[in-house]
């Protein structure tokens, strides 16, 4: 059996990545989503095992100094995220191609290990102003927070060139056809084992 690829969505908080990847999994039956680990508090009407594995900063660190991820940060103080090897294996043992929604480091850290059979796309906001009003709209996060990520979003930006595709959304209409088109075409290419 061949084992299927990853395809990575990174971007900015707020730039549209999760409405990006749950449109990719709504037309691909042989598409599944990498469930990430977090030490962040859930979200109104987040559940656990489906959005995010919710586990404490020690169990994440424990499964640090295990080896268990295949790429893991502190975004924010004491908010880390990580994806779980065995999470990968799960996913490309059944054949599907695994797609990611996750930070701008994160995804580079996978296209390292991964290489060819990874698919790298940045989701690029119209503007950083976009972005904040996006994110204030969310109304998820404290003033300290929201400058948090409004710094980091700066940053992040600037590592857009290093990822295989830029996929601007600024229209989600158009940005939702493009995710479809980038992604048929990365898995209807030769398939090799990871």
């Amino acid at each position: 059996m061949n084992k299927g690829k990853l395809i990575v969505f990174s971007a900015p908080s707020g730039a549209g990545k999760t409405t990006l990847v749950k449109h990719a999994l709504s037309i691909f039956s042989d598409l599944a989503f990498s469930i990430s680990c977090t030490t962040r508090d859930r979200r109104d009407g987040e559940v656990d095992g489906k959005d995010y594995y919710f586990i404490t900063a020690d169990d994440f660190k424990s499964r640090i100094k295990k080896d268990d991820f295949v790429e893991w940060e502190e975004v924010y103080t004491n908010n880390f995220y990580g994806t779980l090897k065995s999470e990968i294996d799960r996913i490309t043992d059944s054949g599907k191609s695994v797609i990611f929604d996750i930070d701008v480091e994160g995804g580079l850290n996978i296209k390292k290990i991964y290489q060819n059979q990874c698919l790298t796309v940045f989701v690029h906001p119209p503007s950083l102003e976009t972005l904040k009003d996006r994110l204030i709209s969310r109304n998820t996060e404290s003033e300290e927070k929201l400058k948090q990520r409004l710094e980091k979003s700066e940053q992040e930006m600037l590592a857009a060139s290093k990822f295989d595709v830029i996929l601007w959304n600024d229209d989600l209409d158009n940005a939702k056809n493009e995710t479809v088109s980038i992604i048929r075409n990365f898995i209807s290419t030769q398939h090799t084992s990871i």
